[in-house]
């Protein structure tokens, strides 16, 4: 069978919406690796060491 141009389109778009989601995702990565690496992690900005307040 042969497919109709709708699902090339559907297709299409899923794609797109794959790579998009993919490069947010590594320039987020890349994000954090620059801050770990500037020592400006947001943790150590607002003093928090992950520990229990009690």
């Amino acid at each position: 069978m042969t497919e109709r141009p709708e699902d090339k389109k559907k297709q299409q778009t899923r794609e797109d919406r794959l790579r998009a989601a993919l490069r947010a995702n590594l320039q987020r990565r890349k994000a954090q690796a620059r801050a770990r690496a500037d020592g400006t992690d947001n943790k150590s900005e607002n003093g928090d060491t992950g520990g229990d307040e009690s």
